[in-house]
């Protein structure tokens, strides 16, 4: 089936120089070090037009193969990353900044291993709607055609095999767009996948903002699929109107996190922090805003101040650290200036908002921000950084209230030593997900999508499977 033979790269200076355009292209940058990761093609909508035509040509064929053969397929490009793991973690550390350790570059790996095998592995049967004296009505699901996928730079790899999986999964032809801050990460990872499918089944067009501009509006592309901020959702909406396409949209969140009076500070402290500083707070999902109850604040600020303290910044390459820089200077920016503001409200800073001057790379150190305002621009605003504000609350009714005040609901959590009164609180909370003592704990067998203005469709398990199919009934 493949077009490529299978090859294990030894370093991902290896895999670097497969990637790397003969001449021209753009220079990556390492956000760690400032060093030269390597060259990104850059592409144009020229390429786009004839990456989505190619797409096009392949996608009967690959649709015939049938449900079986395309598990095979996904399941041996599982292998294939599997054996070029080292390769990928150390090119994705180097790109986006991520540290090796930690819920980060070899996570993330991992996870897109996982993802492609779960997706792979679901089954998709015909429903059976109506069958009686009167007939019967059968709901099947078939390929859209030609999807387009337009990615973010905070967990390229990952996000990139989100929206690949189940659209190959269903019989579509993949044209994805990676970030322009990590098209290398996507790339090499597109070239391990590509190893176990026919040509021209999934390509990768590594350009600027007018290259996905155009994705979002082509005639060719069936569907949508994009991850990143709420503003480019909105966008692409309205690019699409036109072609009426099918869109699935994971936007920005600003996550919340309610303490109930009876959790245990010390218990719990460690969740909390990997929630909020997963991936050094570059996670859509992550926790953004903690409501504590006044009887036990004190004593989770101390807590999570005690964790902080354990968990070393630093260049993604040394094997010691488990947080990194932020990946560019534009989000260095936002947070730096989100931090300085509550400062200057008179928030009282736990730990951190003092980056060095003069060092090189992004490096925000991690914030932790008590007796801060709920209308504080910092709680506001998703700073997708590694600072966590800490609000005080005094009534469970009052923490509600605040955690649904903002126009975004992607993810939500509650945290107590009893799980029924979590859940009465979690049902009260406007999120696609409300965890409970865990956040941002996604699954590939659990739908994930968000409510209000963090998007719609829905990605993951058996229901985001079916987003990626034309339903049809045929009634008879």
């Amino acid at each position: 089936m493949s077009t490529e033979s299978t090859q294990t790269f030894a370093t991902a200076e290896d895999l670097l120089a497969s990637l790397e355009p003969e001449v021209g292209g753009r220079e990556m940058l390492d956000p760690a070090t400032g060093e030269v990761v390597g060259r990104a093609p850059e592409h144009t909508v020229s390429d786009l037009d004839a990456a989505i035509n190619d797409a096009h040509l392949a996608q009967p064929a690959w649709a015939a193969l049938g449900h079986e053969a395309r598990r095979e397929a996904m399941n041996t490009a599982a292998d294939a990353i599997e054996a070029n793991a080292e390769a990928l973690a150390v090119l994705l550390s180097r790109e986006q900044g991520k540290t090796l350790n930690g819920p980060n570059a070899r996570f993330e790996v991992g996870a897109c291993v996982a993802w492609l095998r779960t997706t792979a592995g679901f089954e998709l049967e015909p429903e059976i709607l109506v069958d009686d004296e009167g007939g019967k009505a059968e709901l099947h699901y078939r390929p859209l055609g030609v999807v387009g996928a337009i990615g973010p730079w905070n967990w390229p790899m990952m996000i990139s095999v989100w929206q690949l999986a189940p659209a190959l999964r269903m019989g579509n032809t993949v044209v994805l767009k990676p970030s322009e801050y990590t098209p290398l990460s996507v790339l090499a990872l597109a070239k391990i996948i590509n190893s176990a499918l026919p040509e021209h089944v999934l390509q990768v067009i590594s350009g600027g903002r007018e290259v996905g501009e155009a994705l979002s509006s082509h005639a060719g592309i069936d569907k949508i699929m994009f991850t990143g901020s709420t503003a480019t959702g909105k966008a692409i909406i309205r690019s699409s109107a036109d072609t009426v396409k099918r869109i699935t949209l994971e936007l920005g969140g600003n996550d919340a996190g309610i303490v109930l009076p009876d959790a245990d500070p010390q218990a719990i402290a460690t969740d909390l922090f990997w929630g909020a500083f997963i991936n050094t707070g570059q996670t859509c999902a992550a926790l953004k805003r903690l409501y504590v109850h006044e009887d036990i604040y004190d004593a989770v600020c101390d807590a999570l101040v005690e964790v902080a303290g354990q968990m070393p910044m630093g260049v993604g390459l040394d094997e010691n650290n488990v947080l990194g820089p932020l990946q560019n200077k534009a989000q260095f920016d936002i947070v730096a200036s989100l931090v300085q503001q509550a400062k200057d409200s008179g928030a009282r800073v736990l730990v951190g908002a003092d980056p060095q001057d003069g060092q090189p790379g992004y490096f925000y150190p991690t914030t932790l921000v008590a007796d801060i305002e709920n209308s504080n621009e910092l709680v506001t605003q998703e700073q997708f950084g590694p600072a966590l504000p800490i609000i005080k609350y005094s009534t469970t009714e009052q923490a509600i209230q605040m955690a649904n005040g903002l126009e975004v609901g992607l993810g939500a959590s509650v945290w107590s030593s009893n799980i029924e009164s979590a859940r009465e609180v979690a049902a009260r909370v406007q999120a696609g997900t409300v965890w409970i003592n865990k956040h941002g704990a996604v699954d590939p067998r659990v739908p994930f999508g968000g409510a209000k203005q963090s998007g719609y469709g829905l990605e993951f398990g058996v229901a985001g499977l079916k987003h990626l199919g034309q339903p049809q009934v045929i009634s008879y």
